[in-house]
């Protein structure tokens, strides 16, 4: 599997998932590589590629949905990307998921899958509830 030292959020991307502390891995379309940074890194640099940060985009989002937790972000008005995490991105398990590229999600016993557009698939640890609430900020902010 390909491994990189920088990466940049794009349209294809489906999903940012921690592997080791400063390792990460992201489901591109139907292609899969690692990444020599941490999720949030990818999420920051990503943000800043575009002229904001992770830290400006959480508080338009704050303003926004007037929420102040589990907030999605826009990396990318343009092209409307919009991520949303799985867990706090203080911790080293905070998985980010692109809306616009999850084509369903499904309850597998205490956990849920994402299906996204490509074909591609992950299972998260989280509950399906979980995952459906954090589905539904995001479209929130989408529209």
């Amino acid at each position: 599997m390909e491994k990189l030292n920088c990466y940049y959020i794009n349209k294809a991307t489906c999903a940012i998932i921690p592997v080791e502390k400063n390792i990460s891995k992201v489901i591109e379309g139907d292609q899969e590589f690692f990444v020599d940074m941490p999720a949030t890194t990818i999420v920051d640099n990503s943000c800043k590629y575009v002229g904001s940060s992770y830290k400006g985009r959480t508080v338009g989002s704050k303003k926004i949905l007037n929420m102040n937790y589990k907030l999605p972000i826009i990396i990318e008005e343009f092209n409307n990307i919009i991520f949303f995490f799985t867990s706090s991105p203080r911790f080293d398990d905070c998985v980010w998921i692109s809306l616009d590229n999850i084509d369903s999600y499904h309850k597998v016993d205490n956990h849920s899958k994402v299906i996204f557009t490509s074909g591609a698939s992950f299972e998260l640890e989280n509950s399906y509830y979980s995952l459906e609430n954090q589905i539904f900020r995001a479209t929130m902010l989408e529209s």
